[in-house]
């Protein structure tokens, strides 16, 4: 065999093919998108388990919530020596306007008169008690009075008067501990929290 399919010495035509360069590419691109969904998939996977979205949507959220606006200020109640209170009784038990007058008394609030119920509410409170007053003693005077007895039900009247009234009724056996009435006092004039966004 001549020409330029000679064999001599120790050289030897190619019989491999050329090479493909795109196959090569094709397969680093490839692996270079897996190798960053793996990454990214990985970091979801943290973030599941640590909470760390929840930080991020967090601090986002602080963002858009207004950093200046205050707490609701302490709300100013009436001291119980401000307040006057008449004690009626709507039960049939005798003297029990009498008793719980002289404990209000030793609490500090002022007497005003004491004696039965009005027809409209003799025997006719079912529950511990009712406190009437003028609607503007709702945030006030009614508020601080209802601190010594649970249950009690606040509504108003036409009075034009400051005093208010504890209408005893059936269920009423005796007030608030001082300790428990000085806790719901101290609740009541605490600040508002500010609005949570």
């Amino acid at each position: 065999m001549g020409g330029k399919y000679r064999i001599t010495g120790d050289k030897y035509p190619r019989m491999r093919r050329p090479r493909r360069r795109g196959k090569l590419i094709l397969a680093a691109t490839a692996s270079v998108v897996a190798l960053g969904l793996a990454g990214w998939g990985t970091m979801q996977l943290i973030d599941v388990f640590t909470g760390g979205s929840k930080t991020a949507d967090a601090a986002d959220h602080k963002k858009d919530c207004p950093s200046a606006a205050p707490s609701a200020p302490a709300k100013a109640l009436p001291a119980p020596a401000k307040i006057t209170v008449n004690v009626y009784n709507a039960t049939p038990r005798s003297g029990l306007a009498k008793q719980a007058a002289d404990e209000l008394k030793r609490r500090g609030f002022v007497i005003g008169k004491v004696g039965n119920a009005s027809p409209e509410y003799d025997k006719k409170v079912a529950g511990p008690g009712v406190l009437l007053g003028a609607p503007p003693a709702t945030n006030g005077p009614l508020q601080v009075l209802g601190t010594q007895l649970n249950g009690a039900v606040p509504k108003t009247d036409a009075r034009r008067t400051a005093d208010v009234d504890l209408i005893l009724g059936t269920k009423f056996t005796a007030f608030n501990t001082p300790n428990s009435a000085a806790a719901a006092l101290a609740a009541l004039a605490k600040p508002s929290p500010a609005p949570s966004c």
